[in-house]
C-alpha cells in the first residue's frame, strides 16, 4: 500500500475531528461540519486530546473563524513563513471536511481557474454543455457548499482576481455559453491568503479588497513561541517522512531561531547591539526548513545527534540570498554577535566552515 508523503489536513487529523463532533452540542452555521467554536478548538487544540495546529493569538483565529460563517470572505495576509497556507487548510479541513478545492495563484493562473473551463474534445463534438464544461475549484466549492482556498492572490494576474468579485458579491457563477448559473449552496465561503512583501506583487483593487474580511498574521512575538512552533513542525515533519529519531534538539533549535529573530529585527535579543538584516525574510517556515534538513544529515551523515555542523550550512542558504550584500551582513553578524557568545563557539565555527 502506498502511503502519500502529506496527507490532506482532514485525513491526517480525521479522529481529531471525529472527536470534536461527536462532543460538538453547539449551533452549526448551514453546510458546517463543526460549530465554530469546534473550529476554534481544532485548530488551537484543547491541551488534551486535540492538538494546536496554530500557535498565536486566540482572538485572531475567532475572528478568522467567524468571518467565514457571515457573507464574508476571509483573507489572510501576513509575511512569508506566518502560517497563512497552513491555517487556511486546516480551516477549511475543520469547516468543510474538504481542504483539497484549491486555487494555486501564480503568475501565469488563468481564469479558468477561478470561473470553468472546457473539455474541447466535446465541446467541438457536441456544441457547449454542461457535459462539457470543466468546473473549477471555486465552482464546485459553490455548488457543494464548501470552502474554496485562493493561494498567493496577489500573485495572480489583476483580471483574473477580478472574476472573484461576482462570485464574492452575488454569491453567483454566470455560464453566459449555457445561458445558465451556479448560484452558491449554504456552506460556500472563500479563504485567500496574500504576501504585500513579495516582488511582483498583483495589488488587490478595492472593488475586491472590499469583499474580504483581511486577518494579518503575525509572527510569532517571543522567542520561546517561535521555538515551540518550531520544535512542534519539526517533529511532525520527521514522523511524516519517517526520519530516523533523534533526541530533543531545543538548543539548536534555539540558536536557529534566535539568528533569524535578531537578523529579522536589527537587533539583538537584548537591545545592545545594532546588526544589519538581510534581504530575506528569514522566517518560522524557513527556520523550520533549516532544522528539518539538519535533522536528516545528523540521522543519515552524523552520530545521531542534531550538531551546529548539521544546521550551519542550513543557516546560511537562508541568510544569503543575494551573494553579494547578505553574505557581507552575515559575515559582520558572525564575528560582532556569534563570535562573542561563549557557549556558541562551537556554533560560530560551523557557520564559519559553512560559508
Amino acid at each position: 500500500m502506498t502511503t502519500v508523503l502529506r496527507p490532506h489536513a482532514e485525513d491526517q487529523y480525521a479522529e481529531e475531528l471525529e472527536i470534536l463532533s461527536k462532543d460538538d452540542d453547539r449551533t452549526r452555521p448551514p453546510g458546517w461540519k463543526l460549530s465554530p467554536w469546534a473550529v476554534t478548538a481544532y485548530i488551537l487544540g484543547d491541551g488534551e486530546r486535540i492538538t494546536p495546529k496554530y500557535i498565536g493569538p486566540r482572538r485572531i483565529v475567532e475572528v478568522a473563524v467567524a468571518t467565514l460563517a457571515t457573507d464574508r470572505a476571509l483573507l489572510l495576509l501576513g509575511v512569508p513563513g506566518t502560517a497563512k497556507t497552513w491555517l487556511s487548510e486546516h480551516l477549511a479541513a475543520a469547516v468543510s471536511g474538504d481542504s483539497t478545492l484549491l486555487v494555486q495563484g501564480t503568475a501565469g493562473t488563468a481564469e479558468e481557474a477561478v470561473r470553468y473551463g472546457w473539455n474541447y474534445a466535446r465541446l467541438l463534438a457536441e456544441g457547449p454543455s454542461r457535459e462539457a464544461l470543466t468546473p473549477s475549484p471555486v465552482m464546485r466549492a459553490m455548488a457543494e457548499g464548501r470552502i474554496a482556498r485562493v493561494e498567493e492572490l496577489t500573485r495572480m494576474p489583476s483580471d483574473v482576481q477580478d472574476a472573484l468579485i461576482t462570485v464574492l458579491s452575488e454569491k453567483t457563477l454566470p455560464i453566459p455559453e449555457l445561458n445558465e448559473e451556479v448560484q452558491a449552496a449554504r456552506g460556500f465561503n472563500v479563504i485567500a491568503t496574500a504576501n504585500d512583501r513579495d516582488r511582483g506583487v498583483n495589488e488587490l483593487s478595492s472593488a475586491l479588497r472590499r469583499r474580504f474580511n483581511t486577518v494579518v498574521l503575525p509572527v510569532p512575538a517571543t522567542a520561546e513561541e517561535e521555538v515551540d512552533i518550531v520544535s512542534r513542525r519539526v517533529e511532525q515533519l520527521g514522523r511524516s517522512l519517517e526520519l530516523p529519531e533523534i533526541p530533543t534538539a531545543l538548543e539548536e533549535i534555539r540558536r536557529v531561531v534566535t539568528v533569524f529573530r535578531e537578523l529579522r529585527s536589527g537587533a539583538t535579543e537584548d537591545g545592545r547591539t545594532k546588526v544589519k538584516s538581510p534581504s530575506g525574510t528569514l522566517s518560522t517556515a524557513e527556520a523550520i526548513s533549516v532544522i528539518t534538513n539538519g535533522v536528516a544529515l545528523a540521522a543519515h551523515f552524523g552520530d545521531g545527534v542534531l550538531r551546529p555542523s548539521d544546521v550551519a550550512a542550513g543557516i546560511v542558504g537562508a541568510v544569503v540570498q543575494d551573494p553579494v550584500s547578505d553574505r557581507v551582513v552575515w559575515r559582520e553578524y558572525l564575528e560582532t554577535v556569534v563570535r562573542e557568545r561563549r557557549d556558541w563557539r562551537d556554533f560560530y565555527r560551523a557557520c564559519r566552515d559553512a560559508d
